[in-house]
């Protein structure tokens, strides 16, 4: 899928304008805060329903306005695609095609791959960091994995106000079917997880080892173990909630499950988030974020949009010119503040931003 026009009205810095992209690199380039990580950020939106940078959409809007608009046309094995996001202060409307979609919906009909240097988190920060990545890597092409994922975290917020209530003493069989209902989903999700994890796991090592020379090996594995069947793994599941009772009614909440997982990445057989430097754990992320891409490509039958914010001046110079050569072949959104340093005689479209417009 390539993304042929996306226009922004009143979104962040912008009151309106509409980028058109070409299907290889695109390079959205000028001088630091004047939105060309805006831009990028929409595409993502469009992509997830989500933004990387903020909890609440009403902060998208640009101030005095009323609301913000995102729109996108593009190009997919099935023919055209039209996704639509309008943002209100209290609320947000999704569309596909001009129809208006609930957001379980709305993900997974564009799909992208967001990098920048910020993404050093992955890898050095704790567990949610690489929980929100599956999260969103695995929703963009699973419908299940969504919906699964948004049951789990509503039985998952009704047993904790559960513990949380002296009531609990007095309805222990309640607990019970909030118990059964967390293994069930719970289950999907650690199968999901550990399926896409063995596929990421070889590709990242191999794009590590390239994005090196050879230097490093990278590593990654899930905490735990569980059986490979949805059904034994629910019924472990429910082995260790059942066990945790009393320490989740003492603390409060709910102890074992899905939401406390961990991916372990390792860079030559060390703990990378104890170990690596910062230049290493950035290759680490950043061959993850690859690796996500040809995850991409192999389940939907077309590569999905590469967005790279600012990366360029965080490698050196073998990196950057391995990395043009690694994406050559789908459609990337680049930005930086100099195209000329970065591009090493790779064909591009450029696009120069001044103060959320577009200069010819």
């Amino acid at each position: 899928m390539v993304i042929k026009k996306l226009t922004l009205d009143n979104f962040r810095n912008y009151e309106h304008e509409d980028f058109v992209f070409d299907e290889g690199l695109n390079i959205l380039t000028g001088k630091n805060a004047q939105g060309k990580t805006n831009c990028a950020e929409a595409v993502f939106y469009l992509c997830t329903g989500a933004s990387l940078r903020i909890r609440h959409d009403k902060q998208l809007i640009r101030r005095g306005a009323e609301f913000a608009r995102i729109a996108a046309e593009t190009d997919s094995r099935f023919g055209k695609v039209k996704l639509e996001a309008v943002i209100f202060e209290n609320k947000r409307e999704l569309y596909l095609n001009g129809n208006k979609i609930r957001p379980v919906d709305f993900l997974g009909n564009m799909n992208s791959v967001f990098f920048s240097p910020g993404e050093l988190r992955l890898i050095q920060d704790g567990p949610d960091e690489r929980r929100r990545f599956l999260n969103l890597s695995i929703s963009q092409t699973s419908r299940d994995y969504r919906v699964a994922l948004s049951r789990y975290q509503r039985v998952l917020e009704q047993r904790n106000n559960l513990l949380k209530s002296s009531a609990y003493r007095f309805d222990a069989e309640t607990l019970d079917v909030w118990d059964e209902q967390l293994a069930e989903y719970a289950a999907r999700i650690v199968k999901k997880r550990r399926e896409f994890l063995a596929v990421l796991s070889p590709l990242a090592s191999s794009l590590h080892h390239s994005l090196t020379d050879g230097a490093e090996e990278l590593s990654l594995c899930m905490d735990g173990s569980y059986p490979a069947e949805e059904e034994g793994i629910k019924e472990k599941l429910l082995r260790e909630i059942s066990a945790s009772r009393e320490r989740d009614l003492r603390l409060g909440f709910t102890t074992v499950g899905p939401h406390r997982d961990d991916i372990r990445v390792s860079i030559n057989g060390q703990d990378a988030r104890g170990y690596a430097s910062q230049g290493q754990a950035r290759t680490a992320a950043l061959s993850m974020k690859l690796a996500e891409t040809e995850i991409f490509r192999t389940l939907t039958g077309e590569a999905p949009i590469l967005i790279l914010d600012d990366v360029m001046s965080e490698l050196d110079l073998p990196r950057r010119k391995r990395l043009l050569k690694g994406v050559k072949d789908l459609q990337c959104i680049l930005t930086c503040t100099h195209a000329e340093r970065v591009l090493y005689g790779v064909e591009s479209r450029r696009i120069r931003i001044q103060n959320g417009k577009i200069v010819e």
